[in-house]
């Protein structure tokens, strides 16, 4: 509800102080269009084939976390990527693991706004360890809002995307690694109409698609946690020996 409001409200202040009138670019939007690839840290969460497969609710994990970014300004059209693990400093053990695939369509507000709306056939793998429901597909079907977005010439990688969410919060630096979107069709690629309800032991019922109940069945691959985080995790807990 406030995600909702929040972007009601960037459209109101657009179409009012816009008045219909086009974009105007400022020297922090016109390095390059926002057209093209565009992917964070090492780079290799791309967003496209290479990644997700919507129609059997899979991914191909890339070899490290990061986010990615398409966008095809001629027709609005967008895609994400996104490969993330999130820490528990009480149980380091229980980390866990999101991948996400969406796409839709996006519209560059003449606020300098940027919003995302899917179409609904996104998707994410939560892989989390220590919670009952260790590994599950469920939808995702967000629409974001970026309240800001510059862009900037790196001497050493080119053209760099920063985009800040609807709290002002930057996203990590984005390079652009095509001119082109990399993008799969730009229609419904999953089937979200075909659900199934199951009443857990402890009554509860949950709802899941018939994909994600084969894919269960069938077992699903382990999300490579990033070496990175896992030596930090080491060193955190070899410090602590140390002090002891």
């Amino acid at each position: 509800m406030f995600l909702s409001s929040l972007i009601a409200l960037v459209l109101a202040a657009a179409s009012v102080s816009g008045q219909g009138e086009p974009i105007v670019y400022n020297s922090a939007h016109n390095v390059t269009v926002i057209t093209g690839t565009w992917s964070s840290g090492s780079q290799h969460v791309i967003p496209g084939a290479g990644f997700a497969n919507p129609a059997q609710e899979a991914f191909t994990y890339p070899n490290t976390t990061g986010v990615g970014y398409s966008f095809s300004e001629s027709d609005g059209w967008y895609e994400i990527a996104r490969y993330r693990f999130a820490s528990n400093a009480s149980e380091p053990n229980c980390i866990i693991g999101t991948v996400l695939w969406a796409h839709g369509h996006f519209e560059l507000v003449s606020n300098g706004s940027i919003i995302l709306y899917p179409i609904g056939d996104g998707y994410q793998q939560v892989q989390a360890p220590c919670a009952a429901n260790s590994d599950f597909i469920q939808n995702y079907n967000d629409t974001e809002l970026f309240l800001s977005w510059q862009m900037f010439e790196d001497p050493t990688y080119g053209p760099k995307l920063h985009l800040f969410q609807f709290d002002g919060s930057p996203v990590a630096p984005l390079f652009r690694v095509s001119s082109e979107p990399n993008m799969l069709p730009k229609q419904m690629l999953r089937n979200v109409t075909a659900e199934v309800a199951t009443v857990t032991s402890d009554g509860l019922i949950t709802t899941e698609t018939l994909t994600s109940k084969k894919r269960k069945r069938s077992g699903a691959a382990e999300l490579r946690r990033p070496m990175g985080l896992i030596a930090g995790l080491v060193a955190l807990v070899m410090l602590f020996v140390t002090l002891l």
